[in-house]
């Protein structure tokens, strides 16, 4: 067996066995295959497609590279998973809300991918916050608060992490069975046995159309089956940002606002919606009773509290948020209604702000990031600030700030939560 005559097998569309999938993974995780090599295989793969089994296989060898940890002394604990949109933080609002409703949130995050934030990398723009926790400390945080968030530890699918850096670099991150089996690996090895996830579709997401969401979200609710997890899967919209902040301390301070105000946008009734299905999941009470219980602690500020809680217990400092040595502002240069937000030229924009990564080793600034003011269907005067810009770089004159669409007349927006499977 040898990964040339697997590449060759995968080109022509020929489905790989589980020992050629086995043999793969662990020929990679000793470095028997190369780089060039697996992103050869991975390209095939985005290209060529992977069926069901092939998928399921795949996700066995990644959760069987690393450690599987046993939180069923936790409790009945309840995990979600986003697969990847800008400006989404809903984790930050979510996990602390659906905590104060008395369900466990054992959360392992990941970075930045492709033009999408992380989680992780949110979290770390607050200085002092401790994302790599030991195993026992974090069962002993979420016994004691419900809800801890950490990295993806080394041990833990540590194909997948490796997989995951390489396809953010080799142009491999929109595919099915990949995104599949990458989410499902994490969440499976983690220990959670009820999952919510959050299906990016459109413009911003690698899901570009309802119909390839859909495929997605079956295949997880096939591999979960397979598992013993229950998965609810929400497709929802990302053919413009998520909230109004874009870029990792920026991001932090949006949802400090919304759980501290209670203020009400796109981010927090999708971050409503999630935790509903949660609690849901995590009481195993109807969606009603769920929503009610969900809506009383944001509304009291128990989440707000809960969320400073978690930043306490993981030695976060918000007073020390990083800011940007520069503010810009983008002025509208005609009235009307925004028609559309180029949510791709807004990743892109504020990766080159110093928000993002291109390589691995890539430094992130992470007070850089841009300020939507103005959303779709707001009308604007010649003259308003529909966007302020936070950078550390004293030229941004290279950049595409062109990422507003403004019309005469109102237009129909799509639904922000498209289908719930």
């Amino acid at each position: 067996m040898n990964i040339i005559d697997i590449i060759v097998k995968k080109k022509n569309k020929e489905s790989l066995t589980k020992e050629e999938i086995d043999y793969v993974i662990e020929a990679y995780m000793s470095s028997s295959i190369e780089d060039y090599q697996m992103s050869s295989l991975l390209m095939a793969i985005v290209i060529k497609g992977m069926n069901e089994e092939e998928t399921i296989n795949l996700t066995k060898a990644m959760v069987n590279s690393g450690i599987c940890l046993d939180i069923s002394s936790i409790g009945n604990v309840v995990d979600k998973h986003s697969s990847g949109g800008v400006g989404d933080k809903t984790t930050l609002i979510v996990a602390p809300l659906v905590a104060c409703c008395g369900v466990k949130v054992a959360k392992l995050s990941g970075r930045a991918l492709g033009l999408t934030g992380g989680t992780i990398d949110k979290l770390e723009s607050i200085p002092g916050f401790k994302v790599d926790l030991d195993y026992e400390d974090f069962v002993a945080q979420v016994k004691d608060i419900n809800v801890a968030i950490m990295s993806q530890t080394d041990d833990i699918a540590k194909a997948d992490k490796k997989i995951y850096a390489l396809r953010d670099l080799s142009a491999t991150v929109e595919s099915i069975p990949l995104i599949a089996s990458s989410i499902m690996s994490k969440k499976i090895a983690s220990g959670a046995k009820n999952l919510v996830l959050d299906i990016k579709v459109g413009k911003g997401a690698f899901m570009k159309d309802l119909k390839s969401a859909r495929e997605l979200a079956y295949l997880m609710k096939k591999i979960g089956i397979y598992y013993d997890i229950r998965v609810i899967c929400l497709l929802t919209n990302m053919d413009s940002p998520l909230g109004n902040n874009v870029g990792n301390s920026l991001e932090v301070m949006e949802a400090i606002d919304i759980l501290a105000n209670n203020k009400v946008n796109d981010l927090t009734i999708l971050s409503l919606e999630i935790a509903t299905y949660m609690v849901m999941l995590g009481l195993n009470i109807s969606k009603k009773e769920a929503s009610d219980l969900v809506l009383a602690n944001f509304n009291n500020k128990n989440a707000y509290h809960k969320f400073l809680e978690l930043v306490k217990y993981q030695h976060g400092n918000l007073n020390a948020l990083p800011k940007s040595k520069y503010i810009y502002h983008l002025k509208a240069r005609q009235s009307g209604f925004i028609s559309d937000i180029d949510v791709v030229k807004v990743a892109i924009a504020c990766k080159q702000l110093g928000s993002g990564r291109t390589s691995l080793n890539d430094k992130i600034d992470y007070s850089a990031g841009l300020i939507l003011n103005k959303k779709n269907n707001d009308h604007v005067n010649v003259g308003d600030e529909i966007m302020t810009i936070h950078t550390n770089l004293s030229d941004i004159s290279k950049i595409d700030f062109n990422v507003f669409k403004i019309q005469k007349e109102r237009q129909k927006e799509k639904p922000l939560i498209l289908e719930v499977i």
